[in-house]
């Protein structure tokens, strides 16, 4: 819809509502009606807004702010509807209390003096004809508190429509929520220029059909249509990629060659994805639905950052030479583990590729990696880099595959010496118990994550809202480590909650593609379904849906930035990890307090403290049981920073000089020494 709202639209918006709620489509619940159609009003007052937020004045009071925002034609807009309400119905327009209010008599028989407010909408009177009424009001006054909220003035907003039901002949729920977004309307996707090169199996540095000859879909996100039909590995593909791998360790020049050869084809790799830095975030953004803007400016620039590091390392891996009791020689050998599998995820598909592939080839070993069924498409892509780069054959094999299959196969394979995988916790669970079956070979996991984001009372709340709402909605919520538990200190908890309800509702969901856009889709109907059900739990369990909650548009996979307040710690939406863009909000007193509840779980992955006090951040961090704990600030990842986490998020870490631990085997060399000078 955009900025440009017509007072046409609007009113039949309104005459919508008011004939529908006439036949019966709210008559048993007036005060969700009005709650909800209200919200309609706040959402249009944010867009309406927008136009005056570069050269706005500053307001002393809300009634100068109101003539500020209704100086167009919609100043005709809003005296038509109050002006209808005082002729028609009886009551008065004030402002109480510093929040605005229709006084009414709700009832159409005027010898019945029944006075309501919009913040009283159960003493509406219990007749059809007076309640729909009723309604107008709501409208209106929904306008001008989202014009005020997003003009930066406080003002109460009642509720929201989010999960208005699509019920009824009318289907009201599903066209307001269409109509009347913070979003950006989604239109006909845009197609990227980037062509499709890369969807058979890469092993042994051929591209190979699967055993079996099948493929299967990649979609797009945005429409959940296929972009591309991708080779299949199975069990099959797995042996013959595993074999492969093993002759490049035990015969080939990858492990025999100089650290500072294998040094040099990294960073010639490095080279080759900044050349094609554009395609590969075209990709990204087309199979994953991220925005484009955050795959070219952000994850392709760490990608080869991190490619540099491990570059780096290449050469700087030793061993040592320590004293005896006795006269012998003790050397200690850091030796390369052997061929690595290795299984990564579908939210960040080349971040966790470089992850993967960094350290275990900077170690020198062999690798066979299965990508994510969602996003097969750029570890191809990328792979075919590498060899350009002058990597040997048989040296990093990638295999496109369902988990049951393909990654079970990985997981179980007996000639794989080293397992790691980023994934959920269950999926771990389950990765762990088939390298204990068949070889016991290590595994590094990386796991699920709810992660506590803490905001403490002397915080800087402007800063902490932006922060916590990044720390959630980054990468549409699909992030391990997001902040999805927010506990606020009660003094500035209400504070708080409007102003992250006003910048949720200010998010612009659409294409990927578009410049500005700040959330897309889902990745798949799975992963979208699973968060409208955590939803629905939400609001089943009484946390109050401040905004959002509903799916965007009617094609793809897009929901709207959701924010629960009154959250308690025993709701599931507090407990599991729902991988989506919904922010729940729960309150808290002391420090010792929050300490307990955020430890209060089976995650341990990262946490957030925001505060001015040292002492407090320092009590904060160190009591909290999770890898990585960041302070004033949130998601700041450097190549040289591990990462991983405590409990069920994980074994061992990634990134830094502790992800090359992973790949490396300790080899003692004892050998006698005859008639030494020294020992």
């Amino acid at each position: 819809m955009g900025r440009e709202v017509s007072e046409s639209c609007v009113e039949r918006l309104l005459t919508e509502i008011v004939s529908s709620y006439c036949q019966g489509f709210y008559a048993s619940k007036p005060e969700l009606a009005a709650r909800r159609i209200e919200a309609i009003g706040f959402q249009v007052g944010h867009q309406l807004s927008e136009r005056y937020t570069m050269d706005r004045p500053r307001f002393t009071d809300h009634l100068e702010a109101i003539k500020f925002i209704c100086k167009d034609f919609w100043s005709e807009l809003f005296k038509k509807q109050i002006d209808n309400l005082k002729t028609n119905h009886r009551g008065t327009f004030v402002l109480q209390d510093n929040r605005f209010r229709w006084l009414a008599h709700m009832s159409v028989d005027p010898s019945v003096e029944t006075t309501g407010s919009i913040q009283d909408p159960s003493a509406m009177a219990e007749n059809k004809e007076a309640q729909a009424t009723g309604m107008h009001l709501y409208f209106p006054c929904g306008i001008i508190r989202g014009a005020l909220s997003n003009l930066g003035i406080p003002c109460a907003v009642s509720a929201d429509i989010s999960n208005l039901p699509a019920c009824g002949k009318y289907g009201l729920g599903r066209r307001i929520q269409h109509r009347f977004t913070t979003a950006a309307e989604i239109y006909e996707p845009v197609t990227p220029p980037v062509q499709i090169n890369y969807t058979k199996l890469l092993i042994n540095g051929q591209f190979v059909d699967s055993a079996s000859g099948k493929t299967f879909p990649t979609l797009d996100p945005r429409t959940g249509e296929v972009i591309a039909h991708v080779a299949e590995g199975d069990t099959e593909d797995i042996n013959r990629a595993v074999s492969a791998a093993r002759k490049a360790f035990d015969e080939g020049p990858w492990p025999r060659m100089s650290a500072y050869e294998r040094s040099r084809i990294m960073l010639r790799f490095a080279d080759l994805v900044e050349k094609h830095i554009q395609e590969l975030a075209q990709l990204e953004t087309w199979d994953n639905g991220k925005p484009y803007e955050q795959a070219l400016n952000s994850e392709l620039p760490i990608f080869v950052r991190l490619f540099h590091y491990y570059a780096g390392w290449a050469d700087k891996i030793h061993g040592l030479t320590v004293p005896a009791d006795g006269p012998y020689q003790v050397q200690v050998l850091h030796e390369p583990i052997g061929v690595a599998g290795q299984i990564i995820p579908w939210n960040f598909p080349l971040l966790m590729f470089a992850w993967k592939v960094g350290p275990a080839l900077a170690c020198g070993n062999t690798i066979v990696l299965k990508s994510a069924e969602q996003t097969p498409l750029t570890a191809l892509y990328v792979a075919k880099l590498f060899h350009e780069a002058g990597l040997p054959d048989g040296v990093l094999n990638v295999v496109s595959g369902y988990g049951p299959t393909a990654g079970a196969a990985l997981a179980s394979h007996m000639d794989v010496d080293k397992l790691a995988l980023t994934g959920s916790t269950d999926t771990g669970k389950t990765v762990l118990e088939l390298a204990a079956r068949s070889n016991l070979k290590p595994v590094t996991l990386e796991l699920g994550g709810k992660s506590p984001f803490i905001i403490c009372e002397d915080a800087d709340i402007d800063n902490a809202v932006e922060q916590a709402h990044f720390a959630l909605f980054f990468n549409q919520g699909q992030c391990c480590c997001a902040g999805s538990r927010t506990y606020v200190h009660e003094r500035v908890y209400d504070e708080f909650v409007e102003k992250a309800k006003a910048r949720a509702v200010r998010r612009t969901v659409g294409d990927p593609f578009k410049n500005g856009i700040e959330q897309g889709p889902q990745i798949d109907s799975e992963q979208f379904e699973k968060i409208l059900r955590y939803i629905r739990s939400g609001i089943d369990g009484n946390a109050t849906l401040e905004c959002g909650g509903e799916r965007l548009g009617s094609k793809g996979y897009f929901i709207q930035p959701t924010v629960f307040s009154n959250v308690q710690d025993n709701m599931l939406i507090a407990q599991d990890e729902i991988f989506g863009p919904v922010q729940s909000i729960l309150k808290f007193k002391e420090t010792d307090e929050v300490i307990k509840r955020a430890n209060a779980t089976r995650y341990g992955l990262a946490a957030g403290v925001f505060t001015k006090n040292i002492d407090t951040a320092n009590t904060v961090s160190r009591g909290l049981r999770a890898g990585t704990v960041w302070v004033n600030c949130y998601d700041v990842f450097d190549a040289a920073i591990p990462f991983g986490g405590y409990k069920m998020s994980g074994i061992g870490r990634e990134k830094g000089i502790y992800s090359l631990n992973n790949y490396l085997q300790v080899k003692a060399v004892v050998s006698p020494l005859k008639n030494p000078a020294w020992l």
